[in-house]
């Protein structure tokens, strides 16, 4: 089967080869994916992407071989009226090239629509999202996988319906892999992501403010760092609306959220660490009040540019699907699933000291919680080391995995970096407004009482207990006496915080 003459040049060849190749290729690593379920994310980028596009520019190789080769043709004959291609169906090599454009141009078109479909979905997955740059996007990955949005595509919160946010989404995505291929990423990445979707237009798909819920019972367990790691439970009646659900928002922790009010606040700074003012406003009857924090006011001058802020989900519910628990968190969660035993005398202790310093590397803190606990024990406990040594090994490799799925050296990515701020033991989270310093001009104050939110009903020791009704409320207990019950004056995080730096 002969082609025209001009098909036959270097160029055009050598496309043809290109998209031959390319497309054998294609189709071999599609089966491999499918049949042997092989290749994981970096198999998806080859197959839907990036020989995709290899094709591509050998198919356009040859029209272009082609058109160069019959200027040059025409010009060596020293025609000039004839310099572009033309088709002549009664030429049998005309003939034969038309029917193989057509041909070619069917398959071409179907396998496109298969693949861009395909490249869309892979685009859109979470072995995309999370693995395609393993090492920069590694934390939020792995704290994503243990997250209970682990089900929800990451593409569901950071894109979210429609084709502008998809657009938007992959034109910043190129940036994201320029710095990813050129090292031009920080670390750590900074938040909050000024350009993330509202969360009243994703969160809200799912937990809308209309779905009431009524108080729960939350119960924490807790480790002390004393000889025989004394648990301490407390449980919280958590007030996230009102007592019963058919009520709404009238109170409770989603208040926030009520449809006929509206918080607005103006961040000091840009992780909104800290909030020195705020804004009510009764959007049925128009009644509003300002509240400044009395140690840190904002001049007037500066109230006019900066950014106000209307309050959303992500304001309280920062860490949805990538939350970095503190070395206290994740040692106490070992503790209660039993992947470190919590009869080793002092493992609380000396697991929070091996765990305070700043690691430059993965590797360097595996290799510092091994040597500092195995010399712990051998030191200070010889005869229990010497009789319990498989017990104190599999404390330290619970203790590293745990490590590992909450704090992450190369990005510098740990809780103090990326701080939740639901609660307010280690980070200031509620009291950023609920300090009992945000006041307006007529006296109100933005309360900083403990019962606004939940009330304890138990606490104490594991089996000795205080106890009440969950209609009625116990005062706070310090698990550990503090001089003049410096607890009560001071924020949590004053202390908690420092226990990690």
């Amino acid at each position: 089967m002969k082609l025209p003459k001009a098909y036959y040049n270097w160029m055009s060849l050598i496309g043809s080869l290109v998209a031959f190749v390319s497309l054998l290729m294609i189709l071999v690593l599609f089966l491999i994916s499918v049949v042997f379920d092989q290749g994981g994310s970096y198999l998806g980028l080859f197959i839907y992407i990036a020989l995709p596009g290899l094709m591509v520019f050998g198919l356009i190789l040859i029209p272009l071989g082609m058109a160069l080769n019959l200027k040059k043709y025409a010009q060596m004959e020293g025609d000039k009226k004839r310099r572009r291609p033309y088709l002549d169906l009664n030429d049998r090599r005309h003939r034969n090239a038309f029917v193989i454009f057509i041909f070619s141009s069917m398959v071409f078109l179907f396998l496109t629509s298969i693949g861009s479909y395909e490249a869309f979905h892979y685009t859109e997955s979470v072995k995309f999202c999370g693995k395609l740059c393993h090492v920069v996007m590694k934390p939020e990955y792995v704290t994503y996988e243990h997250s209970s949005h682990a089900h929800v595509a990451c593409v569901e919160c950071h894109v979210g319906a429609g084709a502008g946010w998809y657009a938007r989404s992959k034109v910043s995505g190129l940036y994201q892999v320029f710095s990813v291929l050129f090292g031009r990423y920080p670390r750590p990445i900074a938040t909050p992501i000024q350009d993330l979707r509202p969360a009243r237009e994703t969160c809200e798909k799912c937990h809308w403010p209309e779905k009431f819920y009524a108080q729960n019972l939350r119960v924490q367990k807790d480790f002390l760092t004393d000889d025989t790691n004394t648990e301490w439970d407390v449980i919280l009646q958590m007030k996230i609306s009102p007592l019963y659900s058919a009520l709404g928002l009238e109170e409770g922790s989603h208040w926030h959220i009520n449809p006929d009010i509206q918080v607005e606040y103006i961040a000091g700074d840009e992780s909104r660490e800290t909030i020195p003012w705020v804004r009510y406003t009764n959007l049925k009857t128009g009644d509003t009040i300002v509240y400044m924090d009395e140690e840190n006011p904002i001049d007037d001058s500066l109230l006019a540019v900066l950014t106000v802020r209307t309050m959303d989900c992500i304001d309280c519910h920062n860490r949805p699907s990538h939350k970095y628990k503190s070395p206290s968190e994740y040692v106490d969660d070992a503790l209660i699933s039993g992947k470190v035993s919590k009869e080793i005398p002092q493992i609380k202790y000396i697991a929070m000291d091996a765990l305070k310093e700043p690691f430059p590397t993965q590797d360097t803190a595996m290799m510092y919680i091994d040597s500092v606990i195995t010399t712990f024990y051998q030191t200070d406990y010889p005869d229990y080391y010497a009789s319990h040594q498989d017990k104190i090994e599999q404390a330290i490799t619970g203790i590293q995995d745990a490590f590992n799925l909450n704090e992450f050296p190369y990005m510098k990515a740990n809780n103090t970096v990326y701080p939740d701020h639901i609660g307010h033991m280690e980070t200031n989270g509620c009291f950023r407004c609920h300090s009992d310093l945000h006041a307006s001009e007529d006296g109100k104050v933005i309360s900083k009482d403990c019962d606004l939110c939940h009330t304890i009903v138990g606490q104490g020791p594991e089996g000795a207990m205080e106890m009440a009704s969950v209609f009625d409320t116990l005062e706070f207990r310090h698990p550990v006496p503090l001089r003049n019950d410096i607890w009560k004056v001071v924020f949590c995080s004053e202390c908690h915080q420092n226990l990690y730096q």
